[in-house]
């Protein structure tokens, strides 16, 4: 297999309203997929270009088995109704066979909403709603990174095991934050914590988080939970600095990655706790994935996480299953392909071993992250520790609970 000159060159950046088309090559079949998520907004640094260089990745490193994949990039700038008129266009006039990452809550239900009418792969990475292997799950649907219930209880658990029994959220008012917040609140409340409070402030348009950062300190709560990601948790970490809120609360990020951490600084970072299911440092196969895409790395403050290393990890998984299928098989059914993958034993260098569970979900372990002290770092990206591992089966909300409607009990 291999990328054409003409897909190289479209692979840069593709504005939301348009859809770029491209000829199959006569002569080899080939699959199109496309890579949907932030480019411009909250969600870029953590994703963006480096997801679409990490799915780039995945193709390149799966190599030549006689079919050609077309890689294409659109931006949803975190509005739903962008994210599924896209996804649609993509379909019925790009020949778009796979949908790919696509952050923010909101934007995924839509898409996988659109996927699942049109018989077409969603490939989820960058959102965390346990909607898509619940309430709304899809058989063309696999999520593959994370999700609220599995931050809430690696992050959460962890803080109220070490005393941190009383809670005060900050959360974006979407999807994604509303069940991050529902789910981390049961897991402590289960634990014998409490909530004492919870302010939403609208998404994506806030960047003044003075006023919520004072409720949530003189709410007397001992930590302070932050339900957003990306720049949102950048900006709320660094502000809460500034008012002294980490000299009397833990601030427990929900959702962050070690982009966060280096945009925020070990000075400021340090000592700070979260989730997730991939860490460049972790093992041999981690370090020698990262020393072939550091290369092509153009932006200074971005680096390999778990929502980027996703899209790598869930493509060159469909891509076995292509070939296993045959390229004319695989692009027949959505459903079909996916279940197929289902079947195999999923293994890459970002994620090792693991299964996808019948309703979708990825499984692998998930990892309770640290940011070092400034003493402790080597510099560069050497920010992070694991201090807690939670295995694959128990990372992740079980199968019985999820109501996924398309799975036989």
């Amino acid at each position: 297999m291999s990328l054409t000159r003409r897909t190289l060159l479209g692979t840069t950046a593709a504005a939301a309203s348009t859809v770029p088309l491209r000829r199959a090559r006569a002569q080899r079949p080939m699959v199109r997929l496309a890579v949907l998520n932030d480019q411009s907004g909250p969600y870029a640094d953590d994703g963006g270009p480096m997801g679409v260089l990490c799915a780039r990745q995945a193709i390149q490193d799966f190599g030549d088995h006689g079919f050609d994949v077309d890689l294409l990039v659109g931006d949803h700038q975190n509005k739903p109704d962008i994210g599924a008129g896209l996804a649609r266009q993509w379909i019925d006039r790009g020949g778009v066979d796979v949908i790919v990452d696509v952050p923010t809550s909101s934007v995924a239900l839509a898409v996988n909403t659109v996927c699942r009418e049109k018989d077409k792969v969603f490939l989820n990475s960058g959102a965390a709603t346990t909607d898509l292997t619940g309430a709304q799950c899809s058989p063309t649907t696999v999520h593959w990174t994370y999700d609220t219930y599995m931050l809430s209880k690696s992050t959460g658990g962890a803080l109220v095991a070490s005393g941190g029994d009383s809670w005060f959220f900050v959360t974006a008012d979407y999807v994604f934050g509303q069940q991050l917040e529902r789910d981390t609140s049961a897991f402590v409340r289960a634990a014998g914590g409490k909530v004492l409070g919870a302010r939403r402030y609208p998404f994506p348009d806030t960047t003044d988080f003075s006023s919520l950062l004072v409720q949530a300190q003189a709410s007397g709560a001992k930590v302070l939970g932050l339900a957003n990601a990306g720049g949102d948790t950048i900006n709320c970490v660094k502000q809460a600095s500034e008012f002294g809120l980490n000299k009397t609360m833990k601030i427990a990020m929900m959702l962050a990655s070690i982009n966060t951490v280096h945009a925020i600084g070990l000075e400021t970072a340090q000592g700070l706790l979260f989730t997730e299911s991939f860490f460049w440092d972790l093992n041999e196969r981690t370090r020698a994935f990262t020393a072939r895409i550091k290369p092509k790395i153009q932006k200074p403050a971005q680096w390999v996480n778990q929502v980027t290393t996703g899209n790598y990890g869930a493509v060159l998984h469909y891509l076995k299953a292509v070939k296993e299928m045959g390229v004319a098989e695989a692009k027949k059914s959505g459903a079909a392909i996916v279940t197929r993958m289902k079947a195999m034993p999923t293994d890459d260098d970002c994620y090792g071993p693991g299964r996808i569970r019948e309703d979708g979900r990825k499984l692998h372990p998930s990892y309770l992250l640290q940011a070092k002290t400034p003493a402790e770092s080597s510099g560069g990206w050497d920010l992070l520790k694991v201090v807690a591992t939670t295995p694959a089966e128990q990372a992740f909300r079980p199968l019985a609970e999820g109501g996924c409607a398309f799975i036989k009990t």
